[in-house]
């Protein structure tokens, strides 16, 4: 057994949802924000066997897309504050897939 933890942009996150309910994958959906903009994006934590990570994975990359944005970070890294609009690529999908010892449904 594994877990699939996908972190996607929240723009894709209910169309993956739909997507994992349609092919009969139980999922767990987190709010979460984090990485070098700070915004906010879905973490889904997706347990199965060993012989369906694969289709996890291909469900989650038909469902989250890259796109372009122009975004103004907020931070200091070098003393200096970063306040000019860059152009960035968000979305697609961070995948860690891990093993799982035990599950249990209660």
């Amino acid at each position: 057994m594994k877990l699939v933890i996908a972190i996607v942009q929240k723009e894709d996150s209910n169309d993956l949802q739909r997507a994992f309910v349609q092919n009969d994958f139980r999922a767990t959906k987190l709010a979460t924000s984090g990485g070098f903009l700070s915004q906010g994006n879905t973490t889904f934590l997706v347990g199965c066997d060993d012989d369906k990570v694969d289709d996890v994975l291909k469900i989650i990359k038909e469902q989250s897309q890259a796109r372009e944005e122009i975004a103004t970070p907020h931070m200091v890294s070098t003393g200096y504050e970063i306040t000019q609009p860059l152009k960035v690529i968000v979305g697609g999908a961070t995948c860690f897939v891990v093993p799982v010892d035990e599950f249990k449904r209660f």
